[in-house]
Formats: C-alpha cells, structure tokens, sequence
C-alpha cells in the first residue's frame, strides 16, 4: 500500500487526472476498477474519480509495490548541462533568457529544449525531485522562435505555470522586442495586414489585403538607432502570430539581418562577414506583467528586461562611433 498526500501543485484537478499521471502506463479502465474495488481510496471513503482534489487530500493506493512501480513510469530527462541565463527567480516563476539556437520546446523526442533543461536545472537545485515529476512537471509558458533570442517565463508552480500561460494566452502581458532590420526606417509606425500559414513549411505569408484562411496581424515599432543600411527597432506585437514580427517587417522591405527565411540573402551574408551573425537579430528584451491574481498578485505591474545578445553590442558601438 501506498499513499499519496495531495500537494500544492496538485490540488484543483480531478482525481482521476492525477491518477493518469502518478499511474500513467495504468489503462483508465483498469483505475476506475481500482476504485470500484475500493483498492484506490480518497480520504479513507470510495471514490469514483470526478472528486476535486484539495491540497492535504489522501489518496491511498492498496495495490503491491510490484504493481504500482510496473504502472509508474517517470521520465526524467538527460540532457547536456547547459548554463541558463536567469533574469528572475522565486518559487513560482522563472525568467531565463533564452539564447538564438536553443529551443523552446522539443518537437522530436531526440530533442533537448529548454523546457528540459529548466527541469534539470531544478532537479540539480533540490527544488524538484523525481516522484513530484509523477504527477507535475515544469514549463515554459510562451514559446519563441529557435532562432530568436529573450525572455521566456517558465512556470515552477502549477499555479504559477497556469496564471502565466493565461495571460500570454488572452495577450495582457505586454511583450516587447528589439530586432536589427534592412534599411533606413524613420518615424513610429502601425501597420497591419493580413497573415496566412503553411503547414508543411511552417512559413507564413503576409500581405496587405485579407486572402484565403488569413488573420488579420498588427504590429507596431519606433526607430531607436542607425548604422549605414541597418535600423534598430523596438517593436511592440499588438497580435501575436507564428513568424509574425519577421514577415510583417520583410513584407514592407525591412527584413530583419541574419533572417534566412524571410530575410534578404544579401544583407544576410554582409552581416555574417562583418558581425560573424547567423540567426535573426530579433530579441525578446522586456516584459511587463498585467495584474495577476493570487497567489502570483506581487508580481503585478512588474517589468523585466534581458540584456542583448553580444552581436547587438558589436553593432551598436560601430553606430555610436559613427
């Protein structure tokens, strides 16, 4: 027999669902027999797997250790020990900045992303052991590009995990981003357009009239800098699409230097001579959290900036000696 006190990290959901995690080789059909049988108890009573679970819950598993080590598997990731920028830390979230190369997420199995190395990082740290893995495991809540660089918010909670990945979701966190593009660009400027997907590609299009399966995109950016063909922007996405910073910025002719996908061959290759630049000079350099509630309501109003990468430094020192 085995019991299972319910944590902060798992309170809130069904029974059944933190069941699936804790016994996640276990068909459903083989746990709602368990506790039919009363072989899976919830506070000492019978339970049919609907409960919702509250913090201090018990769940006792009369099942041999044979059984619940066969129907538990924790995956627990091995990945090269990568040195992570951290901006921020407390015991909700955390704020890395990301580097251009790495990814956000894994999207093969043989990937190492981001979100595994935050878990080996809170392994390393003692904050996160591998039986809490069983049934919650660290995140990140916004995704960019592997290619572009800056703030990614993780969440180390489930509260934190959620309450973050929300309100990137509903777009009231405010995202602000620097990125290197062609040309001399002047003045502050709206523009919108209208932007479709392909699938297979995983490429966008964005033109200035609505065509098939399109949704409308704006974005807005300020000129903060010149150096000879190069303008920097700071750029603010009012909607917030796949590639949607890259595209919008090439399809009025300023791509962004270093952007092999969307970008001009020719700049490209005069930025990699001269600044040794091989991805999109597009950065994630500030966030400023909406109002949050509790129990994330102190990091309400709070900004936070990631320094740019060193390639902007290079840059920019030519520009303020020009």
């Amino acid at each position: 027999m085995q019991s299972v006190i319910v944590s902060t990290n798992e309170a809130g959901q069904r029974l059944d669902k933190l069941l699936s995690k804790y016994l996640n080789l276990a068909g459903k059909s083989f746990l709602y027999k368990m506790m039919r049988k009363k072989n899976i108890t919830l506070n000492g009573k019978k339970c049919d797997g609907s409960e919702k679970l509250s913090q201090g819950d018990e769940i006792k598993l009369f099942l041999s250790d044979e059984t619940i080590e066969k129907f538990s598997q924790v995956k627990v990731p091995k990945v090269s020990k990568v040195k992570l920028s951290i901006i921020y830390e407390d015991e909700n979230i955390i704020l890395i900045n990301k580097p251009a190369g790495m990814l956000s997420q894994k999207a093969r199995d043989s990937d190492e992303s981001l979100v595994e190395y935050l878990i080996d990082y809170l392994l390393s740290k003692g904050e996160l052991s591998t039986e809490q893995l069983k049934s919650f495991r660290p995140s990140v809540c916004n995704r960019l590009d592997r290619n572009t660089s800056g703030l990614v918010v993780g969440g180390k909670s489930l509260a934190g995990l959620q309450i973050m990945s929300e309100v990137f979701k509903d777009r009231s966190i405010h995202k602000y981003y620097q990125c290197v593009v062609k040309g001399h660009v002047t003045g502050k400027q709206m523009i919108t357009g209208f932007l479709s997907k392909d699938e297979k590609t995983n490429q966008v299009t964005v033109r200035t009239s609505e065509f098939k399966d399109s949704v409308p995109i704006s974005t807005e950016y300020v000129p903060m800098d010149y150096y000879g063909d190069f303008t920097l922007l700071r750029v603010t996405l009012i909607t917030g699409r796949t590639h949607q910073i890259r595209a919008h910025l090439a399809s009025i002719g300023h791509p962004i230097v270093g952007d092999y996908k969307y970008g001009d061959k020719r700049v490209n290759e005069e930025a990699n001579r001269l600044y040794k630049v091989q991805s999109q000079l597009l950065h994630s350099y500030q966030l400023v959290f909406p109002q949050l509630p509790e129990p994330l309501s102190y990091l309400s109003g709070k900004e936070f900036t990631a320094p740019l990468p060193p390639v902007y430094s290079a840059i920019c020192r030519e520009w303020r000696q020009e």
